[in-house]
């Protein structure tokens, strides 16, 4: 029997198909895809996964607003996300959908067993919920009484649900991440999740909802759906047949070598994930590498907020390998990258167009033009050719140990330098000189086979990140399969003598600059007419009377019931009362100006109703956090309180 191939298995994030994919998603599955050609390359069974993450409450939100069912509505959006990885040549070996029905049922299955292991209990969640992230917060937690990652304002939840005990695992995780250096990468990740979460406590972790009901039943609690931390993050086993009748891809690629995911998710897949694992006795993926993210000049980007770049838009005006090329140079390891047109522009002309695509030319139409494209076999070795060839070795080592660390950047930066060395060498040999001395021959001979398999190893590197462009290099120098391996390249002079090099039009066109810059001017200008008639007509329509506000000003404010727990008299003002609230969730001072209406344990036990989102103040010295209610009329004052027996933590509005 053949030896079996050595196996990796990388995967990117499932993405939620709440709307259009932007350039970061794009630059994530890019990388996954170029790390697993390369590795396909090394002569590895190498095995992608990508997919969908489809329920979940803002889901059913989108698709009850589009008078669809999900489903409907995540099928045209997934087609989108295929549409969009074929666009860009991803090569995945698996789509998977958390809507398929194997990953329900496994899905299910896993719910389950923690469920009789004693790992999740049911309980009562009060919190606040940010929708478009999906993610729940403590009153702490908020930024401005709004979602800390995204911005948005959150929603008050409270309803019964199951947990994960975290903390159960927390020690074993800990010993676990500091046993092996290389799981969390890069290191700065690493230290923000010891530091930040793990050693701090581990909160028990909420994986039911009750409240929406698009999502994978809990087959043993009807009225429970599973959150989306056991559903999505359990796709990266669900999908190779865990707990189903098909466990081969299981047994063959788990645990998985890589799981590329962005930084604002990297909590989720070193924390959540590997506990989960812990609790199937499954072993842990080898390396969760977080990258940076695509950042615009007004911050991140993102689908929720509404900011981003349209990876198509920008793919079929310059090309896919361009802008595959320009997201892995400028995507630096560990951290983030600008997204910036200009600079997209300036790598095609710069990096493809002059450094690439003119060496290649230049090569060609030298090659055509002293030997009728086919080079001779008698050569004459010198100056120069030796650094050369060990500028390609080192090349190669470079690129190697570049793409192993996940540092793509830097891995065509080692390319890029080959090219610029083969560029220089035809400065410093001068064909076009050699050319006119007969007696120089078999010295022009070697000038323009070293150049050719320089352009013959080069096509072999840049396989994995571009390509197409690898595919084009390949047919103009004629290349068979035995030498577009990653083995041929590992010895200079591979390519063979004799062989005939095709004519070829410019690989990449320069762009116009000048012709750029005035659409890019076109562009912005016609950007801030509509923005202003947009502005415009909503002033129109929504004029401002003094006074008058708008239900998203109303909705800035929090206002929620609170019990009193105790009131005393300020020590150092008459006027004021001193209280200590119960919010259901948390508890808080607040100093109420009302001494002249109540006696203070006149209005202890009573459920009031609070401002909570307003900025902490001291009053003469003593903190208050929020406002208590109250109506005034000629002098008269009372409390503002609820009718019934409304709890304690109830939102108001």
């Amino acid at each position: 029997m053949p030896e079996s191939k050595k196996t990796f298995y990388v995967t990117t994030p499932i993405y939620y198909p709440s709307g259009d994919l932007h350039i970061g998603h794009t630059y994530t599955t890019v990388a996954a895809d170029t790390l697993t050609r390369f590795k396909k390359q090394q002569g590895y069974d190498a095995y992608m996964l990508t997919g969908t993450d489809e329920h979940g409450q803002k889901i059913q939100k989108l698709a009850e607003a589009a008078g669809v069912t999900p489903k409907a509505y995540v099928d045209k959006t997934v087609a989108k996300i295929k549409d969009l990885w074929k666009l860009m040549n991803i090569n995945y070996s698996q789509f998977i959908r958390t809507t398929d029905e194997e990953h329900v049922k496994s899905v299910q299955k896993i719910f389950k067993r923690f469920y009789e292991q004693g790992d999740i209990y049911k309980g009562t969640y009060e919190g606040w919920y940010c929708t478009p992230c999906e993610s729940f917060w403590t009153e702490t937690q908020l930024v401005d009484g709004k979602c800390p990652d995204c911005g948005r304002p959150v929603e008050r939840a409270h309803e019964e649900a199951y947990f994960f005990k975290m903390s159960k695992y927390a020690d074993r995780l800990l010993q676990y991440i500091e046993d092996h250096p290389g799981f969390i990468q890069p290191e700065s990740r690493k230290n923000e999740m010891i530091n930040n979460f793990i050693k701090p406590g581990l909160q028990d972790l909420c994986v039911s909802r009750t409240s929406f009901n698009w999502g994978i039943p809990v087959d043993f609690d009807p009225g429970h759906v599973v959150y989306v931390w056991i559903d999505a993050l359990s796709n990266y086993i669900t999908a190779l047949g865990y707990l189903n009748d098909k466990p081969q891809l299981m047994d063959k690629y788990w645990p998985a070598d890589l799981h590329l995911v962005g930084k604002d998710i990297i909590r989720f897949h070193t924390i959540y994930w590997p506990i989960m694992l812990m609790a199937l006795d499954l072993p842990l993926p080898k390396t969760v590498y977080g990258h940076g993210w695509i950042l615009l000049k007004g911050g991140k980007m993102s689908k929720s907020v509404g900011n981003v770049v349209d990876p198509v838009e920008l793919a079929e005006k310059y090309g896919v390998d361009p802008l595959r090329y320009h997201v892995l140079k400028e995507m630096k390891y560990g951290s983030d990258g600008v997204y910036n047109e200009d600079l997209l522009v300036a790598n095609i002309n710069s990096d493809l167009a002059n450094d690439l695509g003119n060496l290649l030319s230049r090569t060609i139409a030298m090659t055509v033009k002293y030997f009728g494209g086919v080079i001779p076999a008698t050569q004459r070795a010198g100056d120069h050719d030796d650094e050369l060839k060990q500028t390609a070795k080192a090349a190669i080592e470079a690129y190697a140990s570049y793409m192993d660390q996940l540092d793509f950047s830097r891995a065509l930066q080692a390319i890029w330098k080959l090219i610029g060395r083969a560029n220089k060498y035809i400065d410093e040999t001068e064909p076009w000189v050699l050319g006119k001395d007969d007696t120089q021959k078999d010295r022009l001979a070697a000038v323009l086979y070293n150049l050719t398999e320089t352009l013959r190893i080069v096509s072999v590197l840049i396989a994995p990140a571009i390509p197409e462009t690898a595919e084009k290099m390949s047919g103009i120098l004629n290349l068979t399969p035995d030498i577009q391996t990653w083995d041929s390249i590992q010895t200079f002079g591979q390519y063979p003598v004799g062989t005939e090099v095709k004519k070829c039009a410019p690989l990449y066109p320069r762009i116009d600059v000048k012709q750029y810059q005035k659409e890019q001017a076109e562009k912005e200008k016609a950007q801030k007419a509509k923005a202003q008639k947009e502005k415009k007509a909503k002033s129109k329509a929504d004029p401002q009377t003094p006074g008058i506000i708008t239900i998203d000003d109303f909705g800035k404010v929090k206002m929620r019931v609170a019990e009193v727990l105790s009131c005393e008299k300020h020590p150092d003002a008459d006027k004021l009362l001193v209280f200590q609230l119960d919010f259901g969730d948390e508890k808080r001072q607040i100093v109420s100006g009302i001494a002249k209406w109540y006696k203070p344990e006149e209005l202890v036990g009573k459920k009031i109703i609070a401002c909570t989102n307003l900025k902490p103040i001291k009053l003469r010295g003593v903190d208050s956090n929020g406002m208590i209610l109250s109506a005034e009329k000629d002098g008269a004052l009372r409390v503002l309180t609820v009718d019934g027996d409304m709890p304690a933590g109830s939102d108001v509005g």
